[in-house]
Parts: C-alpha cells; structure tokens; sequence
C-alpha cells in the first residue's frame, strides 16, 4: 500500500531540551517499528504461497481482508459515514486496484518462487512515477526513467535465472502495475477525504470481491491446517491493520528519507524469508538482477530526500 512521508514535525527553536530528548529516545523504537512492518511484509510472500497450497486462493485473501475490514472499521466506523459520494468513488476506485494488486500477487505465488515474487512486486516503487508520466502528465524526470532501464534490466536477469519469465512472474508484475495505480488514485484521494475511511472501503471492496468470486467458483471452505489459521492471522491482522497503524505513527516519527530506505527493504526480506523457510536460492544471474531491482527501489524511494534544497527565485 501506499507509504506516505511527512516531515518529524518539530522544531529545534521550539522545543525545550527535555522534549528533545524524548523525541530522539522514539526515533530508534519508530525505525525498528518500520524494520518489523517491512519484515513481516516481506515474510507473507512465502507464508502465503504455503496458505494457498492448502485453501484456495480467492477463499484466503476474502479471510485476510475480510478480517483486516473489520478490525479497521471497527476503529475508524465513525469516519466511513463523512466520506460522501465522492469519497465513497474515490475508495472503491482505490480498492479496485488494491484488490487486482493481491489477486494477481497471490495467484502468481501459485507459479513462481516468493524469492522473485518479492522483488518484482516491489517494482511498484519505480513504476509508479512512469505510469504517472504516461497516464497522468506527471513529471517523472531523469531519476525515475533511469531507474525503470535499472529495474528492466534487473527483472530479465531475474526471470533468466529462474528458468525465463514464466506465467506467475507475469502475474506478479500485474500486480506491481496494479500497486502503482493505486498510489496515483490514492493520492489526489486522501488530500481530500480521511484516510482511515478510506482504508475501511479499500478493505472491504478488496475482502467483499473475494468472497463473492470464491462463492462463485464454489471454493469457500473452512481452513482446517493450523499453518493457513496462523497464515491468515500475520496477514489480516499483522501485516494488514497493525501494518498501517505502525507504519502511520512510525512515520511520525522518523525521517522521511530513513523511513523510505526501510520500507525499501521489503523484497529482501522477502528473499530472506524465503531461503529460511523454503530453503530457495537464487542464481548467481538472480542475484544480480534483484539487486538491480534493489537498487532502483532505493534510488526512486531515497535521492528525492538527499537533494539540496532549491533556492527561492531572487527579485
């Protein structure tokens, strides 16, 4: 989902020496805060391709977010009523990509390893300011069209290693293309209306579809494996609503540019969690490709933070 960034929000002239004090004491627990939010984003990719062996794929993610939907509106039920017409378009709209997101995410797992899963949803970060350069006549410039060549480059490298680019990888990428027109819906969207609210419909368009599509397809059934139970406990209620309230009091706290490096960590931990639990490892050429697409995360979620500060136009 979408990582906003915003300033700490104090200022050395106005805060007395004890209040800094505090403030520099929470930075390391709201970093080490986003360390666990992109660990346990990266350990759902093969958590889930273990789940989905077992429950099929529309019954687990209706669980997930069907869970996550009402544990958030459960919080924010005082909210959704505000939203208005346009409000309640702008989050249907924003979980109509989101819910195509996880769909093409978690039937790609179905034909592909969560090692690569991991580094091609990631993609999102760098698609994101092309799509909006192509769809939207947004600026991209230089930085964003060089990291899409870094990231291409690294996804055929990666797709190579692993036997070429097979069915999953290209639901996968679906699902990073997916991911990043989301980010450019949820945008102009929360400038307007709240974003709790709007969680709440993304959340319940996204669980609502699932279980619709997987009555249709007569694939509802109860879990019965004790691994797809607690599957679906990290997911709906660690990675999905603890991850947005962590990651939405974190940032409060942390840098900007610390909080975009950490969140970028997401697909190594993916690949991580993959070697530990499936014991996946990719080739030397797959290597070079993830970090490539590591790379290129990096660059598009950190330079913006580390330019200089243009000067105001003098006269």
């Amino acid at each position: 989902m979408r990582r906003d960034r915003g300033p700490t929000g104090w200022d050395d002239a106005d805060v007395t020496i004890a209040e800094e004090e505090r403030v520099v004491r929470r930075f390391p627990a709201a970093e080490l805060s986003l360390v666990f939010i992109a660990a346990v984003w990266g350990l759902t990719f093969p958590v889930v391709q273990d789940a989905i062996a077992l429950l099929p794929t529309f019954t687990f993610l209706a669980y997930r977010f069907l869970a996550a939907f009402v544990v958030v509106l459960l919080v924010f039920r005082r909210r959704v009523p505000q939203l208005g017409r346009d409000g309640w378009r702008a989050g249907v709209r924003m979980g109509v990509f989101l819910t195509a997101g996880y769909v093409f995410q978690t039937l790609g797992l179905e034909h592909t390893t969560s090692s690569k899963a991991g580094f091609i949803t990631g993609l999102f970060v760098v698609l994101t300011p092309v799509f909006g350069a192509l769809l939207f006549a947004q600026r991209a410039g230089r930085l964003a069209w060089g990291a899409a060549a870094v990231s291409a480059a690294g996804l055929y490298l990666l797709s190579g290693a692993g036997g070429g680019f097979n069915r999953g990888d290209a639901l996968v990428f679906a699902c990073a293309c997916s991911f990043a027109l989301h980010i450019l819906v949820t945008e102009p969207a929360v400038k307007r209306h709240d974003a709790g609210a709007l969680l709440v419909v993304q959340l319940g368009v996204c669980g609502f579809f699932c279980l619709g599509a997987a009555g249709l397809m007569g694939d509802l059934e109860v879990p019965r494996e004790a691994s797809v139970w607690a599957a679906l406990a990290i997911t709906a209620f660690v990675a999905s609503a603890l991850g947005f309230f962590v990651q939405t009091w974190a940032q409060k706290h942390a840098s900007p540019a610390r909080t975009a490096l950490i969140l970028a960590s997401e697909p190594a931990f993916a690949g991580l969690f993959a070697y530990l639990l499936k014991d996946e490892v990719l080739e030397p050429r797959g290597w070079v490709g993830a970090g490539f697409i590591l790379l290129a995360i990096v660059a598009v979620e950190l330079v913006p933070y580390l330019r200089p500060a243009r000067p105001l136009p003098e006269g």
